[in-house]
């Protein structure tokens, strides 16, 4: 006779799953999107207002009117990644490689700025003349906007203020105290996005332009570029980085403090989202309001295109309304934004607390001709950047068997083949030992050297992590170049294992090299592999103490990750 004690707790259980069952089954629901994908692809700045209203929209369950179900999906990416991806997927599709139904093609599309939109619009007559496919910049509904500023503690921010023209001040002024006589006697050091992948490096390298010309970016010319490119030089020299994410520039300034950059050109969203995120100890920034500047406005972009059906753009529609509305609006005002239709209250952000003020009046530029925009990032690529100088430590030891080394030395080659006619770097390969550094340029000779070297990289060893970076700061110290960006770059998959110093010796000997000194070597790190294998608070720690930092990698991302780094120089 089967005890029936046994039997009540087997229906009990039997309950219990069921219920489990239910309940992660609604679960599942709630979390699960019905019907087609309205893929949003947006510049940075508008990364977390998308994100937030999606998850609201989709709460909703959209539909259209003849029943069917859709879901507003977003990507994030840089203004200038935007354009380069449209444009490759155009080119694709003309070409006849890629079909119009194909899942990579956005329903919609945003740029941080008019620039860039009007490149988009550029790009695509270029490709598909006469075709329209890009509706004009008036014509794509406004979402929010964000008007470009000087970024700035306050003992420096009264100075700056003072300034008819900041631009034109910083072609000749060496130290703050050259600017204004109560400004401390700190040395210049500038920091912005890069402007072939940001909008805002793109918005403040037209600007420059503009104000060393004495002209409106409208009426520039390419021959302008040629006449004042020495001038945007000498302004570009006093920069300390170029960021990939004008947010993460702004947090990384109040992070690191004057001696890391002095004066930031970003987002007025970027002050009041740097400010938002204090820690005890840091230093409160202020937005500087030129008297010119870019509002930068970030539209909905509905293509008209064949890759987006009547379905597709008639949810877009839906999508572009809600995004209109007061209560979404107010996600944007809540993140430091502008909104983007009249008559939305701006908020308890957009006060002195946060760095920025409620009211202000500037005279808001208008993009260049393309064409000019072009001349422009190509005089700065190849003529005004700041140069760089940068050690790549690339740990080889026995654990980097299987696909990771095969993964990083063709990162590597990607690496050496984007190289800047300016810019030079230094591979140091370590395991058990230390190799001496090879020297590799952007001219066909030095990646030609720079391409052996890596196809004879062999995973062996251990990791002398400690040693080889004090080895690649050592050698930038005696090969230090005055006016170029200094790094190291350091890659590794394991934990140190045999170095002859350890890792409080390593910090002190860090502390020499850092942005309070002369030297301003900045440090990366790369963690690259599986989770343990790695101490990511270790490489974070070496990172952070000379204004760099820690990234996570992996045979799959490492390539991207690399990419994007090599941008900050």
């Amino acid at each position: 006779m089967k005890n029936p004690k046994l039997k009540n707790c087997q229906k009990i259980a039997v309950c219990i799953s069921v219920l489990a069952a239910l309940f992660l089954s609604a679960c599942d629901n709630g979390n699960s999107q019905e019907g087609f994908e309205v893929k949003f692809l947006v510049g940075s700045a508008l990364k977390e207002f998308c994100n937030q209203a999606a998850e609201q929209f989709n709460a909703t369950k959209p539909k259209l009117e003849n029943g069917k179900a859709f879901y507003l999906n977003c990507e994030a990416k840089g203004s200038g990644d935007v354009v380069k991806e449209m444009t490759s997927l155009s080119e694709q599709l003309k070409a006849g490689t890629l079909q119009p139904d194909d899942a990579k093609f956005p329903t919609l599309v945003s740029v941080d700025g008019e620039i860039y939109h009007s490149q988009l619009l550029y790009q695509f007559n270029q490709i598909f003349p006469g075709q329209n496919y890009i509706p004009e910049i008036t014509d794509a509904p406004l979402i929010a906007n964000s008007p470009m500023v000087f970024m700035s503690p306050a003992d420096i921010a009264a100075g700056l203020r003072n300034q008819e023209d900041l631009y034109k001040t910083l072609v000749t002024a060496k130290n703050h105290k050259e600017i204004d006589s109560n400004s401390p006697q700190l040395p210049i050091n500038f920091v912005h996005t890069a402007p072939t992948r940001s909008n805002s490096g793109l918005q403040t390298l037209v600007a420059q332009f503009a104000s060393v010309s004495g002209k409106r970016p409208e009426q520039l010319t390419a021959g302008d570029v040629q006449k004042y490119q020495n001038q945007i030089q000498k302004i570009q020299s006093k920069v300390t980085r170029y960021g990939v994410s004008t947010n993460t520039l702004a947090t990384d300034m109040v992070k690191n403090g004057s001696f890391w950059a002095s004066i930031g050109s970003v987002y007025e969203s970027s002050v009041i989202q740097a400010n938002s995120n204090l820690q005890s100890g840091q230093t409160r920034y202020e937005a500087i309001y030129p008297k010119a500047t870019f509002t930068s406005n970030m539209r909905a972009i509905l293509p008209s295109g064949t890759w987006v059906n009547a379905n597709e753009k008639a949810a877009a529609q839906k999508v572009i309304e809600y995004l209109r509305t007061p209560q979404v609006q107010k996600i944007a005002t809540e993140l430091g934004l502008r909104p983007g239709v009249p008559g939305v209250e701006l908020g308890a952000k957009f006060t002195p607390q946060f760095g920025v003020k409620p009211d202000v009046k500037y005279d808001s530029l208008r993009p260049p001709q393309p064409q000019v925009v072009s001349a422009m990032l190509k005089s700065w690529q190849e003529f005004a950047k700041k140069p760089s100088q940068v050690v790549v430590v690339v740990d080889s030891s026995g654990s980097m068997s299987g696909n990771k080394l095969p993964a990083v030395q063709n990162t590597l080659r990607n690496y050496i083949q984007s190289l800047g006619p300016k810019e030079q770097i230094a591979i140091i390969d370590f395991d058990s030992e230390i190799r001496t550094p090879v020297k590799v340029n952007g001219s066909p000779e030095g990646q030609a050297n720079g391409m052996q070297f890596i196809g004879n990289l062999r995973a062996d060893g251990g990791t002398r992590l400690y040693d080889s970076a004090l080895q690649a700061r050592n050698w930038l110290e005696k090969n230090l170049r005055k006016d170029a960006i200094n790094a190291v770059v350091i890659l590794t998959d394991g934990d140190d294992s045999g170095s002859k110093i350890n890792l409080k010796q390593l910090e002190k000997e860090l502390e020499k090299s850092n942005f309070s000194s002369d030297k301003r070597i900045a440090f990366f790190t790369v963690g690259y592999g599986n989770e343990g294998e790695f101490n990511p608070k270790v490489l974070k720690q070496i990172a952070e103490l000379n204004g760099g930092y820690y990234r996570k990698g992996d045979p799959e991302t490492i390539s991207t990750l690399m990419a994007d780094l090599q941008v900050e120089f």
